[in-house]
């Protein structure tokens, strides 16, 4: 990225300022001729509230003044707009509520998907840029600070911004130290093949225009160090001012503890909850109570950042209250803040670590309880959560085995109850995954069961309906779509806001060919919560099919505007341009997905039918060669090769492709219509018929087989 003296005006870019402190940046910010400002600037810095420090801000300053004069525009967001700002709910109370959000800490066993934060972003971005074009106030300007302190789930939604908005709407302009722009490294803690999200140091290289702050010569304020001091505290320890922290840094501890507990108390009488995941932790643990009054806070902190899907700031949390305790002498707080991290690093990805605080924890307590958790953890570790290709199911069968031993033993009959079927779901997940999908069945069905008659019908909603959905993802996969369909149903009228029943419903739906009715499904799901770009994906699918063409490349548009490393939508995108006579844009999208997996055997089938669209045989050869050495049974690359090779005039290897394609998909008609070409071209028309009888079978209405067929007719009687 190249550093510019000045910013011309009228710049299409959004802009990133860099400079080592706050003063120095907001000198040199002073000399830019922005547009019009939207807000004053708002800094980022987790100290503040957290995740979504910036969101949060940025939507109470413009969510009451939007639901005066835009309440449609609020209520179709209303998701991300409480998700970030929940102090909004006093205005706007959640009307989306599902079994998730309302279960007791207790009782709560889903999590969000650490995809959940991306999601959240987007649809803040698009309440925003809907908001502003519905103003149509002319170019505004937005300032962000501290970016290089922002939390993970701000640092991506600004990403999501810069990415998205266009600077003629919103110029944004990003003020962070330079470690905000270097590049980013796979990070070796975390399990190959989990997505790696925003990239944002990319995003700013690609849509910003640079500006470097020069330092600004510092100067001795004129306020006492006590003043300085004061002031530090006051703006919740992110002033980065070196004679502001010399002065806080030079108090004497107990003053300084005292700023900190007159500041919590502030924020406690303030009652906004956002504070309670960034200021308030912080003045706590470093107040006059902190093993008391700081482990309090910090572990509201960390329940409430694990219910909502935030799970480096969980973990952010859990490593400070840790450190508060120690887990010979407070081994109930110990275990408080280290039974919270295995879900988070899951999430994460990071699975080597959430192996490892499992192993310290059954070494340092002899609690039922956290060997239960620890065992339930490592077993889904090597079943669920690290790459396919390193897993042991069969390990995962133990630890799980161990834990349904364990919970057997508990002495209450409603916790034994609970953790008996909890982790049968546990165990019926890995039999699935063990092909033995019947085993599964008969586990989840007997824990439905169990809980009816062991449990309250006021208890454990949340688990009951993950239950019943499991049990419907079961069925599907045995095809006894009707039984599952019935699960679904009766899944979605207990728990009806949650997005992801209503996706899972539409895609049953479409096996059942009820195309209709997995539309309304996904128009549901995208109603109810931000945009999932699965979603849009398989309405594009439905769209393709119904000779919708438009309608589904502007779905796979949409996918990767939301996901641009959304493989699958590359693919169907490339393909379905190629088949509407594009095959420049075809190529682009198949060399943006092979930059991304190089070996996608799809792209390369998809590059290989570019090329030879283009009689560019030996390019198209190389490209179905690379994708049949990565999955030799690709029929759409073996019927390209084939088509290449009879081109070439390498009949052997065309039929030998071909004859591998009607093996693998016996039943498609476009497989047995290629291999009849081949054979009519070799003059064995009756070969080629018996082919074509198979695929006018199957689409009778088709004009090239109905034509091929004739031809092969005509021709029989001369060849007999």
């Amino acid at each position: 990225m190249s550093a510019d003296s000045s910013v011309p005006e009228g710049t299409a870019r959004h802009l990133v300022l860099v400079g080592d402190r706050r003063r120095d940046r907001a000198a040199r910010r002073a000399e830019l001729p922005l547009p019009t400002a939207l807000l004053p600037a708002i800094s980022a810095h987790r100290r503040l509230r957290g995740p979504y420090t910036l969101a949060g801000t940025l939507i109470r300053a413009l969510g009451p003044d939007a639901l005066r004069r835009h309440p449609e525009l609020v209520t179709a967001h209303e998701v991300e707009i409480l998700t970030v700002a929940p102090e909004l709910r006093t205005l706007m109370p959640a009307r989306l509520e599902t079994l998730t959000s309302l279960a007791a800490p207790e009782e709560r066993t889903r999590f969000h998907s650490a995809l959940r934060t991306r999601r959240i972003a987007h649809g803040l971005l698009e309440f925003v840029r809907e908001l502003l074009a519905a103003d149509a106030a002319g170019t505004r300007s937005l300032v962000i600070e501290d970016l290089d302190h922002a939390d993970p789930t701000d640092r991506e939604f600004v990403a999501v911004l810069l990415r998205r908005l266009d600077p003629a709407l919103l110029t944004v302009l990003v003020g962070a130290s330079a470690g905000v722009l270097v590049p980013r490294v796979p990070d070796p803690r975390v399990e190959p093949g989990t997505p790696a999200g925003e990239d944002l140091p990319g995003v700013l290289a690609r849509h910003c225009r640079r500006i470097d702050a020069a330092p600004v010569r510092l100067r001795a304020p004129d306020e006492s160090a006590a003043a300085l001091a004061a002031r530090y505290v006051a703006d919740d320890g992110t002033d980065d001012d070196p004679f502001v922290l010399a002065a806080y840094e030079s108090l004497p501890a107990a003053e300084r503890a005292a700023l900190h507990d007159r500041r919590a108390d502030e924020l406690v009488a303030g009652a906004e909850r956002t504070h309670g995941l960034g200021a308030l932790p912080y003045h706590r643990e470093h107040g006059g109570d902190p093993r008391k009054a700081g482990v309090v806070a910090l572990a509201q902190a960390m329940d409430a950042c694990l219910l909502a899907g935030y799970y480096d700031a969980t973990l952010d949390f859990c490593a400070r209250g840790r450190a508060l305790v120690d887990w010979r002498e407070l081994p109930d707080f110990w275990w408080l803040f280290t039974g919270k991290m295995p879900t988070s690093l899951s999430a994460l990805g990071r699975v080597a670590e959430t192996e490892a605080i499992c192993d310290e924890a059954r070494a340092r307590s002899r609690k039922p309880a956290v060997h239960i958790q620890c065992a339930y953890s490592t077993a889904m570790l090597y079943t669920r959560h690290r790459n396919p290709g390193r897993r042991d199911h069969e390990r995962a069968l133990g630890w799980i085995n161990e834990a349904i031993a364990l919970a057997s033993l508990l002495t209450d009959p409603k916790q034994r109850a609970f953790n008996t079927v909890f982790h049968n779901n546990a165990l019926a997940l890995i039999e699935g995954h063990l092909g033995r999908p019947e085993a599964a069945l008969e586990l989840v069905t007997a824990g439905i069961a169990e809980l009816d008659r062991d449990l309250g019908a006021d208890e454990h909603h949340l688990h009951r309906s993950v239950l019943r959905h499991n049990r419907a993802t079961v069925l599907t996969g045995l095809r006894r779509y009707d039984e599952a369909l019935a699960d679904y149903r009766e899944v979605i009228a207990v728990d009806p806001y949650y997005p992801e029943y209503h996706l899972d419903l539409g895609n049953l739906l479409r096996l059942m060919g009820r195309e209709q009715e997995a539309l309304a499904e996904y128009e549901t799901a995208l109603r109810l919560g931000p945009p999932i770009p699965e979603v849009f994906y398989n309405r594009a699918d439905i769209r393709t099919e119904a000779g919708d063409y438009d309608g589904a490349l502007a779905d796979l548009d949409y996918v990767l505007e939301l996901d641009p490393d959304f493989l699958d939508a590359y693919v169907n995108r490339a393909g379905l341009v190629l088949d509407l006579g594009d095959p420049d844009r075809a190529e682009q999208d198949a060399s943006a997905g092979l930059t991304r997996d190089p070996d996608n055997p799809h792209l390369l089938a998809v590059l290989g039918r570019v090329h030879a669209e283009r009689a560019e045989h030996p390019a198209a050869r190389a490209a179905f060669d690379r994708a049949l050495r990565a999955d030799p049974d690709l029929t759409a690359a073996l019927c390209g090769r084939a088509g290449v090779a009879c081109q070439s005039g390498d009949v052997e290897v065309a039929m030998a492709d071909l004859a591998h394609a009607v093996e693998l998909a016996p039943d498609d008609p476009a497989v047995r219509y290629n291999r009849a070409f081949v054979l009519q071209r070799v003059g064995r028309w009756h070969d080629a018929l018996a082919d074509l009888d198979i695929a006018a079978a199957l689409v009778p209405d088709d004009e090239d087989i109905r034509a091929a067929r004739e031809e092969c007719l005509a021709r029989v009687p001369a060849a007999s």
